[in-house]
């Protein structure tokens, strides 16, 4: 690896980056490309493993901003970085992955199905990240127990199809007395469109003629949610 020197405003002192900066230093002070850099290992001939973390960045940037485009960006593409070979991009494509999981099993120890801002927290990494729609269904027993959760539809970038008669079928398959309906918005906006405002309308009074309680329709955007049940758009 290619040797960077690190100055330390206070002392003067001289550290080598990025392994080092790490190890005298703390985690918190890497930047991005530093953090990638020791995930990296090495660099090429022509950079070091610091510069090649700023190339992937470079290269993820389209896909959004800091680490988070690692996340979208195709594998193929992250390999067509220079110095980015299968198993580098396969190492930075399956810690994006770890990342999301992680999020997700923090959020999973504050879960509460009754509460809309802990469901939309637990849900945030799985879907703020899809460039479709996916709408989601959540099926509970009087108890407020999850019974299954179920892939309903992948949309296109603006749009998904949710079927009414699909979400009773399963409530009836597994005889559910509540269900909940989890979709995201690509843009990053979860304000709801007028399509989602009637389909969630419809979607409550069929459950109030057959006894099975719609919950909430939670739409996830980026970093933000918008809930129905706190919207007072349904009882």
């Amino acid at each position: 690896m290619k040797l960077v020197k690190y100055e330390n405003n206070d002392s003067g002192m001289i550290q080598n980056l990025p392994y080092e900066k790490f190890i005298s230093y703390g985690a918190e002070t890497l930047t991005d490309a530093e953090l990638l850099a020791v995930i990296l290992r090495t660099g090429t001939r022509e950079m070091s493993a610091r510069e090649l973390g700023e190339e992937v960045l470079k290269a993820t940037g389209r896909y959004g901003n800091g680490l988070l485009g690692l996340y979208h960006i195709p594998l193929q593409e992250l390999m067509e970085v220079k110095g980015i070979g299968r198993v580098k991009a396969v190492k930075l494509k399956t810690l994006a992955e770890l990342c999301t999981r992680m999020a997700q099993t923090k959020a999973k120890r504050h879960l509460s199905f009754k509460e809309p801002y802990s469901v939309a927290d637990y849900y945030m990494e799985r879907f703020r990240h899809e460039k479709v729609e996916h709408i989601l269904l959540l099926l509970f027993d009087s108890g407020m127990h999850l019974l299954e959760e179920q892939l309903l539809s992948t949309g296109t970038v603006n749009t998904s199809l949710l079927s009414p008669r699909e979400v009773y079928i399963s409530a009836f398959r597994l005889q559910a007395a509540h269900i909940m309906l989890l979709h995201n918005h690509p843009g990053g906006n979860p304000a709801p469109s007028n399509h989602d405002i009637r389909i969630t309308e419809r979607v409550a009074d069929i459950g109030q003629t057959i006894d099975v309680t719609l919950l909430d329709h939670i739409i996830i955007g980026d970093n933000k949610y918008f809930s129905f049940k706190e919207s007072g758009l349904i009882s």
